[in-house]
């Protein structure tokens, strides 16, 4: 099965005069499972719709989008696997180097907000065509949210793009339903029943079950309004709890429709065996993006973990979907057969790679709890911990011809594996999974952190690390554990980020790279961040907003660094912890002492 033309000369070659849709991405053009635009466009010609992929047009450049003439149904707008703001800048707002979804890596393939570009071009140019937009760019912008480049909250990206229709979470069963809706002859318009679809309107007498949430006006007015919106829409993303949801704005309305019910497993395994080339189109020299998934098979979806500065519940929701074992062995057999590979698969996994199943039984017909989550702060008493199903799969995928090695790159939840009374899959992971290191992510030692962040205590993590260290004593490995922490999240002060420094201290571990808390659309933290209110209790929470205290934190975690000395001892004297500066055992940094000339022609 050859790639999705590219251009008005493929589409010709591949015998089409016009296609039905046309998708516009700011991403280069992989035809990858890891990437959105490979199965929306594959299962929309599994389902008989013809399509061509317009990638990373130059938006300056009209005819780029006018060289396919009219779709018979309509465009279909992304900006790719990231939200256009977060590939191109840092977390201080600088801009990016390079963009690992693009050819070579070069940066500045596609404009900023690149949804609301490529849209608002498309209705210029096409003013009669239907113009859907989708992707986590659209997805997480949905309703009107803090956007942190701007520091202000901005509309929902329906009104501010003047698409037609927006579609949200994971979108194959949406895109088929609007492609038939769209091709028995229904109008854009008309399409306000939609599971996981956004719509726009002036009247809403005809919306049943639905909520009204505080306005555009309201919640940009005041952070109260926004903190309030915000718990609402946390509460609403199980796809069977769920009401519709109506964001009023001057003279229009916004409607969330209930979210699209997550893929029963048939369904999984019908998206994973499309004709995908697994790579990206022969135009490009090398697309960076592709190294580490290439190689690698999403065994499931969704995350009941609800950490608070992750957008997978809102865009994926908390129920897991998952693949057979034979799905999944089907699709290693094809990796093995690929001209470059060597041997290793480089994960098996999704959000959270040892998720499997659903938390509960219940869950599989009533949905996920509103006012509960599965594993914080406590694991729920009807939490099914089980990772046989996962077990299974590895060994079978460990006794494929060809295959020397199948590692465990995505998340490992390690609060769940500790809940396993089993330690089969806790011994399998640390004798077959593990390429030297494993990454966990307790995120942070401070118990008032640890509770915004909605992770567990630090006594859970370090039985974790001793058990650890023991597997490796018994099975005669030596692997790392590599923690991923975080400065400044809601709740971090400068108290709690020196607690994290002496923990780093204790075990004789600094970072080299270390992750600020970057608030992006779709998550609690976020909210946090913006409104000084946690959503869940509306009460205040700390955050770290000045970029001097954040340059504190983030050089406390790197105590050591002789470049951070001077923010590390101005933070230690502001909080008034001059006891960690001197010779001792436990402190952080020695004394101030003024260099020399001749020192300083040392150093």
């Amino acid at each position: 099965m050859a790639f999705l033309p590219t251009t008005r000369e493929e589409m010709i070659a591949q015998g089409f005069d016009q296609v039905d849709f046309i998708y516009v991405s700011g991403d280069a053009y992989v035809d990858h499972p890891s990437f959105g635009v490979a199965i929306i466009t594959r299962t929309l010609q599994a389902f008989g719709y013809s399509c061509a992929i317009l990638a990373q047009p130059d938006w300056h450049n009209d005819e780029e989008f006018l060289q396919f003439g009219e779709p018979r149904l309509g465009f279909l707008i992304s900006s790719g696997n990231i939200d256009s703001m977060v590939n191109h800048y840092s977390v201080n707002k600088r801009r990016r180097d390079s963009d690992s979804y693009s050819d070579n890596g070069v940066m500045g393939k596609r404009p900023d907000r690149a949804v609301i570009v490529y849209t608002q071009i498309l209705k210029r140019l096409f003013p009669n065509q239907p113009v859907l937009i989708g992707g986590i760019e659209a997805s997480l912008r949905r309703l009107a949210h803090y956007d942190y480049w701007d520091d202000a909250v901005r509309r929902s990206i329906l009104i501010d793009s003047q698409a037609d229709l927006l579609m949200y979470g994971m979108g194959e069963n949406t895109i088929i339903e609007v492609a038939d809706a769209l091709n028995s002859g229904l109008k854009a318009k008309d399409l306000c029943y939609i599971r996981g679809t956004c719509w726009k309107t002036k009247d809403i007498q005809y919306v049943n079950d639905a909520i009204v949430l505080p306005s555009f006006q309201q919640i940009q007015q005041d952070k109260y309004a926004y903190a309030k919106s915000f718990r609402i829409q946390h509460e609403n993303i199980d796809a069977i709890h769920a009401k519709n949801l109506i964001e009023p704005y001057e003279g229009w309305y916004v409607v969330q429709n209930q979210p699209p019910l997550p893929l029963t497993q048939e369904e999984m395994d019908f998206t994973y065996a499309l004709p995908y080339e697994r790579t990206f189109h022969p135009k490009y020299n090398y697309v960076p993006a592709i190294e580490e998934v290439q190689f690698s098979i999403v065994s499931n979806r969704g995350c009941f973990g609800s950490c608070s500065f992750c957008a997978i519940t809102h865009h994926q929701g908390r129920i897991i979907s998952t693949r057979s074992k034979e799905s999944i062995v089907n699709e290693a057999k094809i990796i093995t057969q690929m001209p470059n590979f060597k041997g290793y698969i480089h994960d098996v996994g999704g959000p959270t790679a040892n998720f499997s199943r659903t938390a509960c039984d219940k869950q599989k017909k009533h949905g996920a709890c509103i006012h509960k989550e599965c594993l914080f702060p406590k694991p729920c008493p009807n939490l099914k911990v089980d990772h046989s199903d996962y077990v299974d799969t590895l060994r079978a995928l460990r006794a494929i011809d060809n295959i020397k090695k199948v590692f465990i790159r995505s998340g490992i939840r390690y609060d769940y594996l500790m809940y396993d009374k089993d330690d089969t899959f806790f011994d399998e992971l640390v004798q077959y999974h593990i390429s030297g290191q494993l990454k966990v992510a307790p995120e942070h030692i401070s118990a008032k952190v640890l509770d915004k962040m909605g992770k567990p205590r630090k006594e859970l993590y370090l039985k974790f690390v001793e058990k650890y260290h023991k597997k490796n004593e018994q099975f005669h490995k030596k692997q790392f554990l590599v923690p991923y922490l975080m400065s400044s999240h809601p709740g971090s002060d400068l108290e709690a980020a020196i607690e994290l420094a002496c923990y780093l201290k204790k075990i004789h571990y600094v970072p080299k790279q270390v992750q600020d808390f970057y608030p992006t659309p779709g998550t609690l933290s976020t909210a946090m961040y913006h409104t000084g209110l946690d959503p869940r209790t509306l009460k205040p929470v700390y955050v770290a907003k000045t970029y001097e205290e954040k340059a504190m934190q983030r050089a406390l975690m790197q105590f050591n660094y002789p470049k951070n000395y001077h923010l590390v001892h101005k933070a230690l004297i502001r909080a008034g912890r001059q006891d960690l500066i001197g010779f001792g055992s436990k402190c952080l940094i020695p004394p101030y002492q003024k260099q020399t000339q001749k020192d300083r022609r040392k150093k």
